[in-house]
């Protein structure tokens, strides 16, 4: 189903871009009808739609985007090579923090159901839920750049302390939705019979979470895991553009901003691989946890 599916990506996307007004070299300099006609038919635009996405799918099924037209001399695959280990970075310390953070705060509410100590985490994962990250970017900068001058707030390994704000931006929201899964989760297993006679057979209360309840009552959350990694990588154009990040999303941004065909279609193609590959993994993932799900 793979292919389809990034196929059908990538047919939709060649076509909506053009329907976009405006072309790749329209923000340039005022220049004459005959260099617009030569550079149309270096990029081959001068083509027809359909001779232009036949071209195009050949080039990608090859392994080659095509080049780039904002940057002269540079493919669209040099370009997501040099841009994705930043945001790949991003996205693991974010979904470091995510899980950290979601985890300990979600089975904490679910092992003091109806406590403060349930209601509390919840109330600020809703929070964080409805909370977007182009919000709570800036207000992040404004609070600790700004005010308390405890942290830069632009750049990408330039600044000791700079990738702290990026991070937990990205990862705020998906802290929020992993404690809510973790403590749906653990409340299921923790009414289950097995944890009750392992409880009658004189296991801690530690040993019990640890040991019994977590294996099971984080399966949401595994499941969860690949969408999030995947969203982590797709959406970090607002946080990257936002502290000024060098990475793949920010490339995207200017991409759309300069109608750089090659580079929207490569990097969206990209992403729509990455979401099907995690996606994969996570449910792997939870079919190993969950020894149930593999006699079905």
């Amino acid at each position: 189903m793979a292919i389809p599916v990034l196929l059908a990506v990538a047919t939709m996307t060649f076509f909506l871009i053009k329907l976009a007004p405006g072309g790749p070299f329209d923000a340039e300099k005022a220049v004459s009808p005959q260099v617009l006609k030569n550079l149309n038919a270096v990029y081959n635009l001068d083509a027809s739609e359909w001779e232009q996405y036949t071209d195009y799918m050949t080039g990608v099924i090859q392994g080659d985007f095509g080049p780039s037209f904002k940057y002269p001399g540079r493919s669209v695959t040099e370009m997501i090579a040099s841009g994705l280990p930043i945001t790949f970075e991003l996205a693991m310390y974010a979904i470091l923090i995510a899980l950290v953070i979601g985890v300990l705060s979600g089975v904490l509410a679910a092992l003091k159901r109806n406590t403060m100590l349930d209601f509390i985490p919840m109330a600020i994962a809703m929070i964080g839920i409805c909370v977007p990250t182009f919000l709570m970017g800036p207000l992040l900068v404004l609070i600790f750049g700004i005010q308390l001058e405890l942290l830069p707030v632009a750049g990408w390994g330039q600044l000791s302390g700079d990738k702290i704000l990026p991070s937990i931006t990205l990862g705020f929201a998906y802290a929020a939705y992993i404690a809510r899964l973790s403590r749906g989760g653990m409340l299921e297993v923790l009414n289950q019979d097995f944890i009750r006679t392992a409880r009658a057979k004189g296991l801690t209360e530690r040993m019990v979470v640890i040991k019994h309840a977590m294996q099971g009552g984080l399966i949401p959350v595994v499941s969860f895991l690949g969408p999030a990694i995947a969203g982590l990588l797709a959406g970090s154009f607002v946080v990257e553009t936002i502290f000024q990040i060098p990475g793949l999303g920010r490339f995207y941004v200017e991409a759309a901003l300069n109608r750089d065909y090659t580079m929207i279609l490569g990097t969206t193609i990209f992403f729509s691989a990455m979401i099907v590959f995690f996606n994969l993994i996570s449910d792997l993932a939870s079919l190993w946890l969950n020894p149930r799900s593999r006699d079905v």
